[in-house]
């Protein structure tokens, strides 16, 4: 990796430009098999798979009997990995739910807010040079917990038209038993546009290659959400002069053998250091089965010096990264300090693998610098608040006239007449401003609590 010495100004945005993709032609590419699936339905998705995946899809769906026999094929060390970080990533997003918030903001002026899950979601979860069936469990476990009405996986197929059985198990595990045998910008397409046996989503989750982040993004403009924004996976890992040269260089490549196009990036105050971790990485890239695909992304990657840990944190969060692992002395009081990251490893014995896996946090995060103003996805991204108010007599009486003025000031006078006909009936029957709380109905309301 190449190695920088105190860059700054345009040397330094050159050096964190991320690996980019010409959309022009790849929207050239996605945008006929959007709009084969859009007219054509299922019998475009089966010629879509013969055309691109080479299968023969007789059933687009997995059957009862391929979720049967998946199970007996997943070794059981592995079930037992599964399970665990199952649980793991379960307790951490059941304790995300909110309660509902209840507010008499002024007297006979309620307000609330209440969370609602997204009734129709659909999960991408990759299959291609890797079956990645920890997405199930970052994305299935929270849209279960929100009590999303119906969930969605969609997943490429081999030659035989088989999903890998780990991907099926871990779905059977979560509870979900509607597996799509659909990958790349199709997959998105049907679960977007909806088909005679596909339902049309509601918001579409997952990562994937730039053929589905370029169909998710289309889709997006007009006819379903999605999760975010999404580019090349990617990690920055900062280091100091006492931190551990193997684990480090473990790190970059971990990240590294995600794809050609990930990038990752190594911040050192120590120049010795950097070097170290550099001929670490060169010794530990011989022993990678994905060997190739890491060194391509490594002649996209850097390894920058810096001054000190100031200069270092500046460059974090000026970078934004989807990854960011701290290995460095008091570790803690540097990530207090980071606000541009879509997840944070803290200290040596904290490898970006676990929360990839099985440490409890999702690994589904904004990447392409979008964690200056994207989450990662989380409980929060399968529901949606919905705000409510009510407003008795004497609260109108009020509020009423606040809401006049503000409504003329605007020449809006619509707006002011809808509250002033009001205030001018009530002041007919009598009814003047007096203390009242709560509901006039009494009792205990579902959405303002008890009064």
């Amino acid at each position: 990796m190449p190695v920088y010495e105190n860059p700054e100004g345009e040397q330094l945005v050159e050096i964190l430009q991320r690996p980019s993709y010409d959309f022009s032609k790849i929207e050239k590419v996605v945008e006929p098999i959007l709009e084969k699936v859009k007219r054509g339905g299922d019998k475009a998705l089966r010629k879509l798979a013969l055309e691109y995946d080479h299968v023969e899809l007789e059933d687009l769906w997995i059957t009862e009997a391929e979720f049967a026999t998946a199970a007996d094929e997943v070794p059981a060390t592995l079930k037992e990995a599964i399970q665990i970080a199952y649980q793991n990533v379960k307790k951490f997003h059941e304790a995300q739910r909110q309660q509902q918030l209840v507010m008499e903001v002024m007297p006979g002026v309620m307000c609330s807010r209440r969370s609602v899950p997204i009734q129709k979601v659909g999960l991408y979860v990759p299959g291609g040079s890797a079956p990645l069936f920890s997405t199930v469990l970052m994305l299935a476990i929270p849209a279960k917990i929100a009590g999303c009405e119906e969930i969605i996986i969609s997943s490429p197929t081999n030659r035989l038209g088989k999903i890998n059985p780990v991907v099926l198990y871990t779905a059977q595990l979560v509870g979900v038993s509607k597996v799509l045998k659909l990958g790349g910008a199709q997959a998105i397409a049907a679960m977007g546009y909806g088909t005679a046996t596909v339902p049309k989503v509601d918001k579409i989750f997952g990562p994937g290659n730039q053929y589905v982040t370029v169909a998710k993004q289309m889709l997006a403009k007009q006819d379903v959400a999605i999760d975010m924004p999404a580019g090349p996976s990617e990690v920055m890992v900062v280091v100091d002069k006492n931190s551990d040269a193997v684990y480090a260089a473990s790190d970059l490549l971990a990240q590294a053998e995600h794809g050609p196009d990930s990038q990752v990036i190594l911040v050192a105050t120590s120049l010795k250091k950097a070097e170290e971790i550099n001929h670490e990485v060169v010794r530990q890239l011989a022993t990678l089965s994905r060997k190739k695909i890491a060194e391509k992304a490594l002649a996209k990657s850097a390894i920058i010096v810096v001054e000190g840990k100031k200069e270092a944190l500046k460059i974090v969060n000026d970078y934004g990264p989807e990854h960011l692992i701290i290995s460095i002395e008091k570790a803690e009081k540097m990530a207090e300090k980071v606000v541009n990251a879509g997840s944070v490893f803290v200290g040596e014995y904290t490898p970006e693998s676990a929360g990839d896996y099985a440490s409890g946090t999702n690994h589904t995060l904004p990447t392409n610098g979008w964690a200056r103003s994207f989450s990662g996805v989380s409980l929060d991204s399968f529901v949606k608040n919905i705000t409510y108010q009510r407003i008795t007599k004497e609260g109108l009486l009020l509020l009423g006239p606040t809401i006049e003025r503000m409504a003329e000031a605007e020449l809006l006078d619509a707006h002011k007449n809808a509250v002033t006909v009001r205030l001018n009936k009530l002041r007919e029957d009598g009814i003047t401003r007096k203390p009242d709380k709560g509901s006039p109905e009494g009792g205990e309301s579902l959405l303002f609590g008890k009064r």
